[in-house]
C-alpha cells in the first residue's frame, strides 16, 4: 500500500503551503509534482497521487490556492462556479513558482531519487507546461491543459521530455488551438482522444471516459518509466511493436523479430500456438496472421506493467467471415460479430518477448456464434464484454435467482 501524509512546503517567497504526499510501497522512487485542477487538493487529486505512488513514484500535490483559501476542497459538480471564481483570482505566475518550490522540496526529500517530473490536469495541465518551460523538471505531462495556445511563445524554452493528452471534444482546446499546439511542439508526445471531452480522466466526472483514461494513464506511466525511472527497455513499446506486426503489417518475419529464440505462445482455451521460432513461424504464417478477420479490433481495458511482465486486458472483436484456425479450428465462418474479453500475460527477456499466455472466454465466443445455447448453462454471450467494459452493467438474473435452468447429468 502507499504511504500518504500531509506535509508543508516552504515557498520561494518565505510562505508555507500544504501538500498531499504519497510515498510508494518500496519507500523510495523518483518524484512527481501532481498539479491540481481548479477544485483544489480534493479526494480526486489525492487518489491520483496514490495511483502514481502505487507505481513507484513519490507523488506530491501542492495546494496552489493556499494564498486565497488554504486547504480548500471543492466538488466539481456542486462548486463549479466557485472554482471558476478562484481561478480568476489566481496569480498564475506565482502558482508556477509554488509548483517549482514543490519540485525542489521533492528533489531533497529522503524518499526521492532526485529525479522529479510533473503531471497536471486542466489548470494543472497548463501549469505543467509552464513549469517545464521555466524550471526544468526532468519530464512533464499535461492532461487537457487549458489555454496552452496562449503561451506557445515559451515552447522553445522547454528542454525536458513533454507529453500532452488532448481531448478531441474539449471546448477549452478547440481544433484551431490544438493545431497551434501540435505545430509549436514537434518534439512533444501529443496524444489526441477524438471522442473524449475535457476532464475525461477524472473518475466520477460527467465526461469520464474509462477507455481513454486507461490509455492516457498507461502512456503516462510508461513515459515516466523511461524519463524518471530510466528503465532501459520500454516493455510497452516492445509489446506494441509485436502487436503491430501481428495485426497491422501482418508480417511473420517482423513478428518473430520481437521474440527470443526459444519463445512460446500458448492460447489456453484452444491449445494453439507454438514453442520456439520454428513452430511459431509455422503458426504465425499459416494459422494466425492470415486467419485474422479484416475488421478485427483490440480495445484496451487495463494494463499492468512489472519489471519484466505485462498483463494486458482488452476486448477482442471481429466478424467471423473466415475460418480462424487459432481460435475456432474447424469451424466454418458464420458471418456473426463477436466481442469477448481477452487477457494476455506477456513475459519479456531483455528487449524481446519470451512468452505469451492468452486467455479468453471460449463459451462466450461460441454463444455469440450460435454454436452454444446459453439457456440452460451458466454462460453469457456479448454480455461478458459489456460487463468487462462497465462494472455497473447488470449482473446475471440467473445468479440472483440461483438457477440457470435444468442440469445435464
Amino acid at each position: 500500500m502507499t504511504l500518504p501524509q500531509e506535509t508543508r512546503i516552504r515557498s520561494f517567497d518565505g510562505g508555507e503551503l500544504g501538500a498531499y504526499l504519497a510515498i510508494p510501497p518500496s519507500g523510495r522512487g523518483p518524484g512527481l509534482v501532481v498539479l491540481q485542477e481548479i477544485f483544489g487538493v480534493n479526494a480526486n487529486m489525492r487518489a491520483v497521487c496514490d495511483w502514481f505512488a502505487a507505481r513507484g513514484l513519490v507523488a506530491l500535490c501542492p495546494d496552489l490556492f493556499w494564498r486565497m483559501e488554504p486547504g480548500l476542497e471543492l466538488d466539481p459538480q456542486r462548486d463549479f462556479e466557485r472554482a471558476l471564481a478562484l481561478l480568476s483570482r489566481l496569480d498564475e505566475n506565482q502558482a508556477v513558482e509554488d509548483a517549482a518550490a514543490a519540485m525542489e522540496f521533492l528533489r531533497t526529500h529522503g524518499a526521492c531519487t532526485g529525479r522529479v517530473g510533473a503531471a497536471g490536469y486542466c489548470l494543472g495541465g497548463r501549469l505543467a507546461f509552464l513549469l517545464a518551460a521555466r524550471h526544468r523538471p526532468d519530464a512533464a505531462v499535461g492532461y487537457y491543459g487549458v489555454a496552452l495556445e496562449r503561451s506557445l511563445d515559451e515552447a522553445n524554452r522547454i528542454a525536458c521530455p513533454l507529453m500532452l493528452h488532448i481531448a478531441g471534444l474539449d471546448k477549452y482546446c478547440p481544433p484551431h488551438a490544438r493545431e497551434q499546439i501540435v505545430a509549436a511542439l514537434p518534439d512533444a508526445a501529443i496524444h489526441i482522444y477524438p471522442n473524449s471531452d475535457h476532464a475525461f480522466a477524472r473518475k466520477g466526472g460527467m465526461h469520464y471516459d474509462a477507455a481513454a483514461a486507461e490509455l492516457a494513464d498507461l502512456r503516462t506511466i510508461e513515459f515516466f518509466l523511461r524519463t524518471l525511472m530510466l528503465q532501459r527497455h520500454s516493455l510497452e513499446a516492445i509489446w506494441a511493436e509485436h502487436i503491430r506486426h501481428e495485426f497491422s503489417t501482418r508480417s511473420t518475419e517482423d513478428t518473430l523479430a520481437t521474440m527470443v529464440e526459444d519463445a512460446y505462445v500458448n492460447h489456453i482455451p484452444t491449445l494453439t500456438g507454438g514453442v520456439g521460432k520454428a513452430q511459431l513461424g509455422e503458426f504465425y504464417s499459416k494459422h494466425f496472421i492470415p486467419k485474422m478477420p479484416p475488421d478485427t479490433t483490440l480495445t484496451p481495458l487495463s494494463r499492468t506493467v512489472g519489471e519484466d511482465q505485462i498483463v494486458d486486458e482488452m476486448i477482442f472483436g471481429f466478424t467471423h467471415t473466415i475460418e480462424m484456425d487459432w481460435m475456432l479450428p474447424g469451424v466454418a465462418p458464420t458471418g456473426r460479430r463477436v466481442e469477448v474479453p481477452l487477457v494476455a500475460i506477456v513475459q519479456l527477456r531483455g528487449d524481446k518477448l519470451a512468452h505469451e499466455h492468452i486467455y479468453w472466454d471460449q463459451a462466450s465466443v461460441l454463444v455469440q456464434l450460435g454454436l452454444l445455447d446459453p439457456a440452460h448453462l451458466p454462460v453469457a454471450g456479448v454480455e461478458s464484454a459489456r460487463k468487462a467494459e462497465d462494472p455497473n452493467y447488470a449482473s446475471s438474473a440467473a445468479m440472483r435467482s440461483g438457477s440457470f435452468g435444468t442440469t445435464v447429468d
